[in-house]
């Protein structure tokens, strides 16, 4: 009967639990989708004055893009999304195979991500140095050998063969800095180009960033150029470099993603500088070397002009100025981007319909509401009203390290480099003295506190490596 009398207490007790459980993740849920209708409300009594800043610099953007975009109109969602739409009946000429769809006309960005992330470019370091590698967690082991095609191991165990790779590439640390260059023009290879003549404007900037293998030669001149100070190649570009550099001895290569033996063999051999670009997603199929271009530009340029990208409506076919046209890209959702970054003050955009009419940029927001918009975004992010309270300029470092200010660390190069490279002056950049850098850039080295700032992979935002040097060690 005592029995009988237990198990009834304990399937009651049970009940009750089951009961007080049960009103407990009511009360759970309850509170989950009042927060949810809340929510809004809750952001604007606490971010009120970053929503302002953000919804002011929305409605900026949006007259810049119907100002600029040659149709493109600008639909404002809430202080952080937009949408860029192509008027009706825009000719979708690109077919995507994998979804069986044409490209669509109309495309949801995220302003405040992008403002984010393209700010934070003109903080950073993009060339592989070897700091980077010694700081980033099993930066030599596993890091490292992604960056070598064929290298016949699963990772650099053997550090000393990774190392065999790497040297001729492979600079201590950064040997271009932020600021350090004004004006910059990166120019593309759209077959427009040969519709203007942008050659002696584009030669007048600061420096001058091409890709792959387009030529420079007088009979390109008027429309692309003859000044050559930085490339960035593809791996399939890369093994044609000799071809490409066609005598230059000052034009710096920077190769996007592995090195391979052959590129080694002919680097020892030629007097240019030559790099690794730090920033792609290593994956098969990675495209954008246009967009990796810009990403390069804005690490060191205070002003970047494009030119050579095919921006304009009608466009039918993807064309290039010095061969036959090829498929392959994805024109609306790129001019759209485009003008998307031009009226968020990341590019200056060139292009045939531009050149007839007087560019004075005056309808791009303001350096200064640009400054104000990321600083709202940036503590919006990390969910501080007080900006004193976050973590400032460095939040985003996931990964620290130090460089001894006694150890300058060794130059890039090899023991087997040919005469021609050994007597050149292939490492004019990693030898240059701080004190030669324009005062902007200087300034800026100062302001970062001697940190240089790398992607850990691709364009995540908050997933940096960060190296500390010795403000002393560059005065």
């Amino acid at each position: 009967m005592r029995t009988l009398k237990n198990k009834r207490a304990s399937i009651l007790q049970l009940v009750c639990v089951a009961a007080f459980f049960s009103l407990a993740v009511f009360i759970i849920q309850s509170s989950f989708f009042t927060a949810g209708d809340n929510g809004s409300s809750d952001l604007n009594k606490y971010f009120k004055k970053e929503i302002q800043i953000l919804s002011d610099f929305q409605s900026s953007v949006k007259q810049c893009v119907a100002n600029r975009g040659f149709g493109l109109t600008a639909s404002i969602v809430d202080h952080c999304k937009l949408i860029l739409k192509f008027p009706q009946g825009t000719n979708s000429t690109w077919y995507n195979q994998q979804f069986k769809k044409f490209e669509p006309l109309e495309y949801n960005y995220d302003v405040c991500d992008a403002i984010l992330l393209w700010e934070q470019y003109r903080n950073m370091t993009t060339v592989l140095t070897r700091e980077y590698l010694d700081t980033r967690p099993d930066g030599w082991l596993d890091y490292a050998a992604l960056r070598i095609a064929q290298l016949g191991a699963k990772n650099c165990s053997n550090r000393a063969l990774c190392e065999d790779h790497l040297n001729v590439i492979l600079p201590a640390k950064p040997p271009f800095h932020p600021r350090q260059f004004h004006t910059c023009a990166v120019v593309g290879n759209s077959g427009d180009l040969l519709k203007t003549e942008f050659g002696a404007e584009i030669d007048s900037h600061d420096a001058v960033i091409r890709d792959n293998e387009a030529p420079v030669n007088e009979k390109y001149a008027k429309h692309v150029g003859l000044k050559r100070d930085f490339r960035l190649v593809v791996r399939g570009a890369a093994a044609n470099m000799v071809k490409i550099l066609n005598g230059s001895t000052d034009e710096v290569l920077i190769i996007k993603s592995q090195t391979h033996r052959d590129f080694n063999a002919m680097i020892k051999l030629i007097p240019n500088p030559v790099y690794l670009f730090q920033g792609i997603v290593l994956r098969r199929g990675a495209k954008g070397t246009g967009m990796k271009t810009i990403e390069l530009a804005l690490s060191m340029c205070d002003i970047v002009d494009i030119y050579g990208f095919t921006v304009d409506p009608g466009y039918t076919e993807w064309t290039r100025y010095f061969s036959t046209p090829r498929k392959g890209h994805n024109p609306l959702q790129g001019r759209a981007y485009y003008q998307l970054l031009e009226c968020l003050g990341v590019i200056r955009i060139h292009s045939p319909m531009r050149a007839q009419r007087t560019q004075d940029w005056s309808d791009v927001p303001s350096r200064e509401m640009i400054s104000r918009a990321h600083a709202a975004a940036l503590r919006l992010k990390r969910g501080h009203v007080n900006q004193a309270a976050d973590s400032g300029q460095f939040g985003s470092c996931k990964v620290w390290g130090n460089v001894d200010p006694d150890n300058s660390g060794p130059i890039s190069g090899s023991s087997d480099m040919s005469d021609v490279r050994r007597n050149s002056n292939y490492s004019k950049w990693e030898v240059m003295p701080f004190g030669s850098l324009r005062k902007e850039a200087q300034d800026h080295y100062a302001q970062m506190g001697g940190v240089s700032l790398y992607k850990m992979d691709g364009n995540r935002l908050d997933d940096l490596v960060c190296v500390r040097h010795s403000l002393k060690s560059e005065a």
